[in-house]
């Protein structure tokens, strides 16, 4: 009997313990998983530097942003002054072959490149700022310039005391153009009969070229120059200091570049764009996505216009308050354009 109860005891103890076991090893195992989840990793290249106050310090402060709000989901590494095609190839490589889940080419010349590589990771997840090319495993990311194209206009027409505006860009491509167009459209529903000058550079790092032509422009009487972004914008500020005229910035508030003549501008928030690709990711939904491209608009927040800063007091309030109901209208899709496809 006593045989019998020790032997008894002894099995309800082997019993507990393995109960206790097995329950540790759920919660370690449990604890384990969640500790495991690994960030995100993302590579963002480039063309330009981080501090050039127009399209590669917009992304990277989008980007820093979002690092911030995911952080511990996203670990991002940034490689600046990737311009040339001949070294975007063996950078983009270069990520991919380190295991990065999503690498982000920030300009339309990543485009032949990435799409390239792209074919050669297929579970690597690749992002294009601008262009029209994507596969399974790549996204567009673009600028609804239109909607920046429009205010702007808007603005420069109810700005100029000259009846003359001029609008400077660098490449000749599909959103540039689609921003000029615009941009020249909304002048005219505002002044039918005002008179808007044009040049594309050709580059978008053509500084000089894009200062002579601004220049020109402003001998040939227009008051306020809107310019469409990247390096070219340095040009037309510096006609725009030099001349004493307006100039509306583009993809960053320039402001500090030409107190006295940088009257406002489009600034790009790419938090919004960058937030929902990493998000797609994260959720299994990026490769499913039938529409590949996320694109800034004024709607979203992705597109903003700048402050009046010191200029303030030069803006009329019925100029500020066109401004704002324009605004107001992009959000309630009631702004309508023509198709400015090529």
């Amino acid at each position: 009997m006593k045989k019998k109860l020790s032997l008894l005891i002894v099995v309800m103890l082997v019993v507990s313990l393995l109960a206790t076991g097995c329950g540790n090893s759920s919660a370690s195992s449990e604890k384990k998983t969640d500790s495991d989840v690994k960030p995100l990793k993302v590579a963002l290249i480039l063309p330009g530097k981080v501090d050039d106050v127009s399209w590669n310090q917009a992304m990277y402060e989008g980007m820093k942003a979002l690092e911030k709000e995911y952080a511990g989901k996203i670990e991002v590494t940034y490689s600046e002054n990737v311009y040339e095609v001949s070294n975007i190839e063996p950078a983009l490589r270069d990520f991919a072959t380190q295991g990065y889940d999503l690498i982000i080419g920030h300009g339309f010349q990543f485009q032949e490149p990435l799409i390239k590589v792209a074919g050669e990771f297929p579970n690597t997840k690749f992002a294009l700022g601008t262009g029209y090319k994507t596969a399974q495993n790549t996204c567009l990311y673009d600028i609804q310039l239109e909607d920046g194209g429009y205010l702007m206009g808007t603005l420069a027409a109810m700005m100029t005391k000259t009846n003359s505006i001029g609008v400077v860009g660098g490449a000749d491509s599909v959103e540039i153009y689609r921003g000029h167009e615009a941009f020249k459209y909304a002048a005219k529903q505002v002044n039918p009969n005002i008179k808007i000058q044009e040049l594309y550079t050709g580059d978008w790092r053509d500084a000089a070229k894009a200062k002579e032509g601004a220049m020109s422009m402003y001998d040939a009487g227009a008051d306020v120059i809107w310019h469409s972004g990247d390096g070219i914008g340095l040009g037309a500020v510096e006609a725009a200091n030099e001349k004493q005229k307006y100039v509306l910035g583009n993809v960053a508030d320039q402001n500090v570049l030409a107190p006295n003549y940088v009257l406002s501008g489009i600034v790009y928030n790419w938090t919004p764009v960058i937030k929902q690709i990493v998000d797609d990711i994260l959720n299994d939904n990026f490769m499913n996505r039938t529409d590949k491209k996320y694109m800034l608009t004024v709607a979203n927040g992705g597109i903003t216009v700048a402050p009046y800063h010191n200029l303030d007091s030069k803006v009329p309030a019925n100029v500020k308050e066109k401004l704002e109901a324009t605004k107001k209208d992009f959000v309630d899709n009631k702004i309508t354009m023509p198709n400015f496809e090529k």
